[in-house]
């Protein structure tokens, strides 16, 4: 039976190289995919190619495609990814010239563009998950980008493509794109393509299935993690797969970290809505078939429901932060003792704020003072930020931080302060056929 291998070179924009690179010199891969696009993350882009016309896509692309070509090359593994964030076609440009550099002449790029369609929403009355709609948004709205499915990276291998660069693209769909072209699957092979998005969604948050985010000292101890190695799929035609990473690289994949990602951010197992199938995951069987290599079967799927999600970015407002820390005896009662005379001071200089925190890190930041316990620690940070409608007001709030060095408790020092523009996301729903992607090739 036809068997291909796809490994999963980054599970976010961040993401380490060296895995990767590891991956490409020793994966005997046939495809290599980088997954770098959050939904918060491709609305950021926008914003930087508004500022320049020729940026807009993600940062560590040159390193990645430096790092991973020539072995890509010689080993003829294919990459997909969408790196190509807000800008496809100048990411596509850019590898491009990265291979022309490295003496690989003849590969082939391919960009794959059409998710963005905020020109096609601007003004409309699409609703939007939270309430209103995108005309409400006004000049605030930023971008507009669809999940594009599998397809078009189907399509643009076809085509010859070495190396294939996305926008926004379903996450399962840049590794169900590879099994499409290389098996041949319909369009309307429901079965098939339910396995293929079980397959992407295992694989797609990269060092998470091979122990990274399982790992916690004493309940799940994981050795290596320094050294993790990313997961690679073996994928039979049937859209069975062994989940395994290479010999000699730190983690682990066993059942257990299979099952943690199978369920990772899943709202209902058995209609996982993706552009290109409805997934149902309620029927998988996982099972350890050596060290480190877990079988996986059993997914399904249903016909697709012809709508595409959208992320629509916005701009809504600023978020002022300022933080100072407080040492020794007496740091809990100094911490809250400056939070308290912030407080007061934003009140007394009329400060206009939409929403407001003052935590005590290490004390009640994340769970609140009803819910956090325990002994009074040897130091904290204080954190005071609050969203406003102008830059000005954000400012004024780790200014009031920052002047409790000489006008607050004792003891205080590490000051920091920030203001940032904050891009808020929303979520819409439109018809599959508003979205027409394009696929545009260079070769080096």
């Amino acid at each position: 039976m036809r068997q291909i291998r796809i490994g999963a070179g980054a599970g976010f924009a961040g993401d380490r190289i060296e895995p990767a690179v590891e991956l490409a010199e020793r994966g005997r891969l046939d495809y290599l995919v980088f997954e770098c696009l959050a939904e918060r993350t491709i609305a950021l882009a926008q914003l930087a190619r508004l500022a320049d016309p020729s940026a807009g896509y993600d940062g560590l692309l040159e390193r990645r495609m430096r790092a991973v070509l020539p072995a890509c090359r010689r080993a003829g593994t294919r990459i997909v990814s969408n790196m190509g964030a807000a800008n496809p076609l100048a990411a596509a440009q850019k590898v491009r010239d990265i291979a022309r550099d490295l003496g690989l002449a003849g590969l082939k790029v391919a960009a794959v563009t059409g998710d963005d369609i905020v020109d096609s929403l601007r003004g409309t009355d699409t609703a939007l998950d939270e309430g209103g709609t995108v005309a409400g948004l006004g000049n605030r709205l930023i971008s507009a980008n669809a999940y594009i499915g599998a397809g078009p990276i189907a399509g643009a291998l076809a085509a010859g493509a070495d190396v294939v660069i996305t926008g926004r693209a379903a996450d399962p769909s840049l590794f169900l794109g590879p099994l499409v072209h290389a098996f041949g699957w319909r369009t309307d092979d429901w079965d098939s393509l339910g396995k293929g998005v079980l397959v992407g969604h295992l694989l797609e948050c990269a060092g998470q299935i091979t122990g990274g985010y399982f790992a916690d000292p004493g309940v799940k101890d994981v050795a290596g993690l320094a050294r993790l190695g990313f997961p690679i799929g073996e994928v039979a035609e049937t859209g069975d797969l062994v989940v395994t990473k290479l010999d000699g690289t730190g983690g682990a994949v066993t059942p257990a970290t299979v099952k943690e990602q199978l369920l990772y951010e899943i709202e209902n197992p058995s209609r996982y809505l993706q552009p290109d199938v409805v997934a149902d995951f309620t029927g998988v069987s996982v099972s350890a078939v050596g060290p480190d290599r877990i079988a996986v079967s059993g997914g399904t799927g249903a016909p697709r429901t012809g709508l595409l999600k959208v992320s629509v970015g916005y701009g809504d407002g600023f978020i002022g932060e300022g933080q100072m820390s407080y040492a020794g005896p007496g740091a809990v009662e100094r911490g809250r003792l400056a939070l308290a005379i912030v407080r007061e001071r934003l009140a007394l200089t009329g400060v206009p704020m939409e929403e407001t925190r003052f935590d005590l890190i290490g004390v009640d930041s994340l769970h609140g003072s009803d819910i956090s316990q325990g002994g009074a620690p040897y130091e904290v940070r204080i954190r005071v930020a609050a969203r406003t409608a102008t830059a000005e007001a954000a400012a004024a709030i780790g200014a009031e931080v920052e002047a409790l060095y000489t006008n607050g408790p004792a003891g205080g020092g590490g000051s920091w302060k920030a203001v940032r523009q904050v891009v808020a996301i929303a979520s819409a729903l439109v018809s599959e056929h508003l979205v027409v992607p394009q696929l545009t090739l260079f070769e080096a």
